[in-house]
């Protein structure tokens, strides 16, 4: 016997029977009509077992059949992650799938609730981050310009306009154009967003469309250099050291100005020790009494104290006087190589690695 466990199959299943039990008792008065007892016997006696065997099971098949999707929408119903332990399951089982289906739909707008109160948090701490970020940037005394993987630029703060001589925000520029003032900057560039190479503490002259001259401390570095092909963007951060070169360069010249004053020094010792001599032989050419092998002796030695001091202007206005060049066939890589050894205590004070490689013609 089926089970009926709620009120829609139960009625279903009557609605059923009472069609049976109507068509049965239509075909019961019309074959007991004495008129129609002999002739439609057998007919209706056929059609009365095919009316039985159709509608009995269609009484135990027709209303699970119709309900199926209502079984399987109870069946989630119990396999719904509410707690059951908050409500006791009824009878009705239209009245349990609705109860579940409110608490489901209950939960669901507290997820959706929750969801929105971490989607709002996340977007005012992303909010925040952001003006965090741009604030020290804005705040940064350097020049910082951040390019991405297509060169354009992400960031270029105040410090940097004003180093540049840029006006405007000109973001979204490609670096060739916004670097046009220092073109060994933009070749740096180039290159780390091509190599992923780093750049430390580089000098670079640039010139401002005011048409200043200036000298460039920068350092240019990849975004995430460890993408193959590359990097996804590069930092540079710009220091205006004009004042610093033209100080280094004062002093530079101060020193050589010492060392040409010192070399002077020595020589104008070296010209009164020679004047002195030659004024001392100057008095004796003057005695009248020295006899002419005195005279030729003191005369020669005259003669060789001028020729050295000769000599020795000479030299000064040839160390002075810039060299011509000397063209000849020189070894390229014998050249490279004494290139290098002399670059070697630079380089090494420096943590950077020279390495020399390719064929050289002798």
């Amino acid at each position: 016997m089926p089970r009926y466990e709620n009120r829609m199959q139960l009625a279903l299943a009557l609605v059923v029977g009472l069609l049976l039990l109507a068509n049965l008792f239509t075909l019961a008065l019309v074959a007991l009509t004495p008129a129609t007892r002999a002739e439609r016997a057998p007919i209706l006696f056929t059609v009365f077992v095919i009316t039985l065997v159709v509608s009995v099971p269609s009484i135990l098949l027709l209303p699970r059949w119709l309900l199926r999707p209502y079984r399987q929408l109870v069946d989630e119903a119990e396999r719904a992650p509410v707690d059951s332990s908050a409500r006791e399951r009824t009878r009705d089982e239209t009245e349990f799938v609705l109860e579940t289906f409110q608490e489901v739909v209950s939960q669901l707008r507290a997820k959706q609730r929750e969801l929105e109160s971490l989607s709002a948090r996340a977007a005012a701490r992303a909010a925040t981050a952001e003006q965090f970020s741009e604030r020290v940037v804005a705040s940064l005394p350097s020049g910082l310009l951040a390019f991405n993987a297509e060169g354009r630029s992400t960031v270029v703060n105040a410090p940097a306009r004003a180093i540049l001589g840029l006006d405007g925000a000109r973001e979204e520029e490609d670096f060739r154009a916004l670097l046009a003032c220092a073109p060994e900057l933009v070749g740096l560039v180039e290159r780390c967003l091509r190599t992923g190479e780093t750049y430390r503490r580089e000098e670079v002259s640039a010139t401002t469309p005011a048409g200043r001259a200036r000298r460039l401390g920068v350092t240019v570095a990849p975004i995430d250099p460890t993408r193959a092909g590359g990097a996804r963007g590069a930092l540079c951060m710009l220091t205006d050291i004009t004042e610093v070169a033209e100080l280094r360069e004062t002093v530079a010249r101060k020193r050589n100005l010492e060392s040409l004053g010192e070399m002077s020094a020595g020589l104008a010792h070296e010209f009164k020790n020679a004047l002195a001599t030659l004024h001392g032989y100057a008095q004796l050419l003057q005695n009248a009494k020295m006899d002419e092998g005195a005279r030729a002796s003191a005369t020669s030695a005259l003669l060789q104290e001028v020729r050295g001091l000769s000599e020795m202007v000479t030299s000064f206005l040839n160390f002075a006087r810039p060299k011509p060049p000397d063209f000849g066939d020189v070894s390229l890589g014998e050249l490279v190589g004494q290139c290098a050894a002399d670059l070697r205590t630079f380089l090494d004070v420096r943590r950077v690695s020279l390495a020399v490689e390719g064929e050289f013609a002798d």
